[in-house]
């Protein structure tokens, strides 16, 4: 429960600034802690779409790639923002493999042309066309012109110089690949061209190198980003133009975070696997717009591609290259150590300073990451100064609230998973939530992915923010009309910095963020504050709704009495799950193996709702009995995250969220049980349904410890 008195923040702000190691405040002011909606309200109303545009003009002020002198500037810009909200702050630096561009080309190559010269570069030949592999510089965005900004590249490519005839492989998907097969369509020694959407652009390139392509050209299609969708940047609308290049890494390791030390922090002198051991790409990636892309496909003959298949390009789409031509694909990269770094703040907690809310956003970006990462970042920002603010003024929450702005995100998920495997330990005793901010702030729809024991404190904190644009319209009430009967939470799935808590650690964790605008300069040069507040808007009313339901769900979390998650909503959603997994078998025995859970998850919602209820009504508890519930509650979170791992993903801990093994996006829940379903495996599906179970004794003996705590226990 709240304080009623003034209080000052004591010993416990040493002991969690000795975890983050920070050094702790000079001063604390005096703290009066207000109840938690009231705080919640106080600091949204704080919310300043002025301060969100400086911060932004702040973040995005130049190119700044993870490794790179702009990473270093970024990385102190982010460090003297939280120093002037008077936050404790450190910077923590963590050395991973990188990826650096060095050079590339892409050419249509006719029989008997002349031959390339060595060199990757291209050149003027009889019978060779040149294509761009670059955005164009715009009068409109003089940014577009700064002279760190690269040609396109996908970090992790494989080296090599191929020519070769070409197969279109639609997204390059599982499915796809078969799909040709079926066909009769070999890519075996050929380069594939595909396009982006469906699934994360790494797995196009494992699985064309699983096909036995020789490389593979990805490219952004009209039909999904492009003139199909509406007017094109810079020409009245903020659509992909013709040139318009998504970058991104191709890592598809079986674990986020630094290739080279999996499940261990990167430190300068730790023991790293051999970078020409991991299993990243070795055929060459080369990501391009639809106007060289459309040039490959025009030269097409032979079979139609599926209908099914066809994109926004005015031409037939077919399935090969046909005689006459060629590609040649050349890219060459340099994989590096590389030094970035966490930039961490913290405001310690009046109560429960050894509790924490971690609020996070990567730094780093492709180019000025003005959406990718920016639309997040300065809602972080705007959020820590908030939060700040008020502390200032005598006004502090209850738990300890830890503002995070990640390194190397865009690598493969590096800072945040280096921080997760440095702290592990200390976070899966102090955190309670973890709310992630990426791309947060991208047009007038909200909308949340998450854990489902934070469903209650979400929807709190959704009913009281105004949506942006429509008065009278809370968060809450847009989202429960644009869902239009479906969940209105998503699934916490892979891509972000989420990852490292929720499917590791078992840290209850929401992916805050809204949509909706015309337009996506994604992972491309053109990703400037111009197009930003051309497209999105320069009033910042979505990044200011997006901030102060951060900071509403932050407040509330904060300052719940005991945790602000609830228990019920695991058992419902484990139920959900295994009915899912039942109709997607047919078989008996693997059949007989998911019922055979369903007791240990009604027992849990059955359960989970008179604790739940219990919580929200009960006041203030005895020592010993606070101390029973606060610890069982820990351990019910817990008792969900095995430490051998998923099979062939030891990486991740936990048996009710994972990313998806053939995705890398989307979320598979109850995993270690959804791919035995998938792979048909019924010895794994009885091992894992022996786990599982063994999850369920433990997460019954934890609500047992809460039960006599609150003193509802029923013996028997």
């Amino acid at each position: 429960m709240r304080a009623r008195a003034m209080i000052t923040a004591g010993c416990g702000v040493l002991s969690l600034c000795a975890l983050l190691g920070l050094q702790a405040p000079q001063q604390t002011p005096p703290a009066h802690v207000v109840p938690a909606a009231p705080y919640a309200k106080a600091l949204i109303d704080l919310v300043s779409a002025s301060e969100l545009r400086r911060y932004h003009d702040l973040i995005a002020t130049e190119p700044h790639v993870a490794g790179t002198v702009g990473d270093v500037r970024q990385i102190e810009r982010i460090k003297q923002a939280f120093e002037a909200m008077n936050l404790a702050t450190r910077v923590e630096r963590f050395r991973c493999l990188l990826s650096r561009p060095i050079s590339a080309a892409l050419e249509i190559v006719e029989d008997g042309a002349e031959p390339a010269a060595a060199t990757a570069a291209p050149s003027p030949r009889r019978g060779v066309v040149s294509l761009p592999i670059s955005e164009r510089n715009l009068l409109e965005d003089p940014a577009t012109a700064h002279p760190d900004l690269s040609y396109g590249w996908n970090a992790y490519s494989g080296n090599g110089d191929v020519t070769a005839p070409v197969v279109y492989a639609n997204y390059a998907t599982r499915d796809d690949f078969a799909k040709l097969k079926e066909l009769g369509v070999d890519v075996k020694g050929k380069i594939v061209i595909a396009r982006y959407g469906k699934c994360f652009r790494g797995y196009k390139a494992r699985f064309a190198q699983e096909a036995g392509a020789a490389g593979l050209i990805i490219y952004t299609d009209p039909g999904d980003s492009g003139f199909t969708k509406g007017k094109v940047w810079p020409e009245g609308g903020g659509w992909a133009n013709d040139l318009c290049i998504q970058r991104g890494t191709l890592n598809t390791l079986p674990y986020p975070g630094d290739p080279g030390t999996p499940g261990v922090f990167s430190a300068d002198n730790v023991v790293r696997d051999d970078p020409a051991k991991l299993d990243l790409p070795t055929i060459p990636v080369q990501p391009i717009g639809y106007a060289a892309a459309g040039q490959i496909l025009a030269r097409f003959k032979g079979a139609d591609a599926p209908e099914a298949w066809r994109g926004g390009l005015e031409l037939p789409y077919r399935l090969q290259s046909g005689d006459g031509w060629k590609v040649r694909l050349a890219v060459k990269q340099e994989r590096f150590i590389g030094v970035s770094a966490n930039v961490i703040a913290t405001l310690p907690g009046a109560v429960r300073p050894d509790e924490s809310v971690v609020i996070g956003c990567h730094h780093d970006a492709w180019g000025y990451g003005s959406a990718d990462p920016g639309a997040g970042t300065m809602c972080l920002l705007e959020t820590a100064r908030c939060v700040a603010d008020l502390a200032l003024r005598g006004t502090m929450p209850a738990r300890s609230i830890v503002f995070a702005a990640w390194g190397a995100e865009e690598f493969g998920i590096i800072g945040s998973t280096e921080w997760v495997e440095a702290h592990d330990a200390e976070m899966r005793k102090s955190a309670v939530a973890y709310v992630n901010l990426d791309m947060a702030a991208m047009g007038p729809n909200p909308g949340m992915s998450l854990s489902p024991d934070l469903d209650p404190v979400a929807r709190a904190a959704a009913a009281m923010v105004p949506a942006a644009g429509e008065p009278g319209e809370t968060v809450l009430a847009r989202m429960q009309r644009m869902s239009e009967g479906r969940p209105l939470f998503g699934p916490l799935g892979g891509g972000s910095d989420h990852i490292g808590f929720v499917c590791r650690l078992g840290i209850p964790s929401v992916s805050m963020g809204a949509g909706g605008s015309a337009g996506t300069s994604y992972h491309s040069n053109y990703d400037t504050v111009n197009w930003y507040r051309a497209v999105v808007g320069d009033d910042y009313a979505s990044a200011r709704m997006v901030t102060q339901t951060t900071l509403a769900l932050a407040a509330l979390a904060a300052d719940a009495p005991f945790t602000p998650a609830r228990v019920e909503t695991v058992g419902r959603m484990g139920l959900d799950q295994l009915e899912a997994l039942e109709k997607r078998t047919k078989d008996p025995l693997m059949l007989e193996q998911l019922r055979r859970l369903r007791p240990g998850f009604q027992s849990i919602l059955i359960r989970g709702e008179a604790i739940d209820r219990a919580l929200d009504a009960t006041g203030e508890l005895a020592s010993q009995n606070d101390i029973r519930v606060r610890s069982g509650m820990r351990r019910f979170q817990q008792a969900f995250i095995d430490s051998k791992g998923l099979d062939g993903r030891p990486w991740f801990w936990s048996l009710l969220a994972a990313s998806d093994r053939d995705d890398g996006y989307a979320a598979c829940m109850l995993p270690l049980l959804s791919e035995a379903v998938t792979d048909a495996d019924l010895s794994r599906l009885e091992a894992a349904t022996e786990r599982m179970q063994n999850a369920q004794r433990a997460a019954g003996d934890a609500l047992t410890q809460i039960e006599i705590g609150l003193g509802i226990h029923k013996a028997g």
